[in-house]
């Protein structure tokens, strides 16, 4: 693909889940059923059930079995270790992920260690967390591999570059740092209350951005023709928006991704991936690994 000043997510999202559904259908005619993802969502966030009901559309669209388990918000934290329990020991159940957030009184980081780390296909279970960041990653989080192949996707190689993430987030900005790691970036991580964030992130070749602050990054925050990634979701006045101020950065760096349509989509098209992974891995009796299977999908569409 082309680099532009816009890099949307939207067509290589597009090109991950074609090819998921391809080695979904593979995998159905040689193991005689689809890849099964369990989604579970305790109580009534409107945003959970959203997100939940977009991915269990996804998983169909591409030939995956998909269902969800939505409890009340008063669910005692043992039922659902109990659930987590029963479909870790499902034969037709290849990924489960608890979706975020949960009530008050349920202790998250508990319940994401009772599932199957070969099953955690949102890649947060301490056991995959630990694999990423001894270089030999399992179940890598949706968002940063999504965030990789975006980058190779648009041309543009860790490699040797300077890599920094505004955030320190499990979920994206310190998996995210592994796998940059592994690219061989030299990474930097900072977060919202780094002093001299301008200073830091002016030294990047590639910026990724996962604060959750509206408008944090503008084009003085930005070296001219550097990579930037916006990860920020953001509800302001009605709409949705992210971390950086897409318009002002996008005339000094050589591309930004907007929100909405850059990163999101990624997320919801590696979710599916890592469905597809672990499965295929279940079945040839071995561990699961996203990077090997995944990670150099981008590279062919650059």
């Amino acid at each position: 693909m082309t680099a532009g000043h816009l890099w949307d997510g939207r067509p290589v999202a597009a090109r991950v889940r074609a090819e998921v559904a391809a080695r979904a259908a593979a995998f159905r005619r040689q193991a005689g059923r689809p890849p099964g993802l369990a989604a579970i969502l305790v109580g009534d966030d409107p945003a959970s059930r959203l997100y939940v009901a977009n991915k269990a559309r996804a998983c169909r669209e591409a030939g995956l079995y998909s269902e969800v388990h939505h409890l009340p918000a008063g669910t005692p934290q043992a039922q659902l270790v109990d659930l987590v329990r029963w479909l870790n020991g499902r034969p037709d159940i290849d990924g489960i992920l608890v979706q975020w957030p949960v009530p008050a009184g349920i202790d998250y980081e508990a319940v994401l260690a009772e599932i199957d780390p070969g099953r955690d296909v949102d890649g947060f279970h301490p056991v995959n967390t630990g694999a990423l960041w001894r270089g030999r990653p399992r179940l890598v989080p949706c968002t940063p591999l999504g965030i990789l192949l975006l980058l190779r996707a648009y041309g543009i190689s860790p490699r040797g570059r300077r890599a920094v993430i505004a955030g320190r987030s499990p979920i994206v900005g310190r998996p995210l740092a592994g796998l940059l790691l592994m690219e061989d970036a030299t990474v930097t991580i900072c977060h919202s209350r780094t002093p001299q964030l301008e200073e830091a992130t002016r030294a990047a070749d590639i910026l990724v951005v996962a604060v959750g602050r509206p408008g944090l990054i503008g084009a003085g925050h930005v070296r001219p023709g550097a990579a930037v990634i916006d990860v920020g979701i953001n509800r302001v006045d009605g709409r949705v928006t992210g971390d950086v101020r897409t318009a002002e950065v996008a005339r000094v760096a050589a591309g930004v991704t907007p929100v909405p349509g850059g990163v999101g989509p990624m997320t919801v098209a590696m979710l599916l991936a890592n469905t597809v992974e672990a499965a295929r891995a279940r079945a040839e009796g071995r561990p699961p690994d996203s990077l090997a299977a995944w990670g150099r999908l981008g590279e062919a569409w650059s």
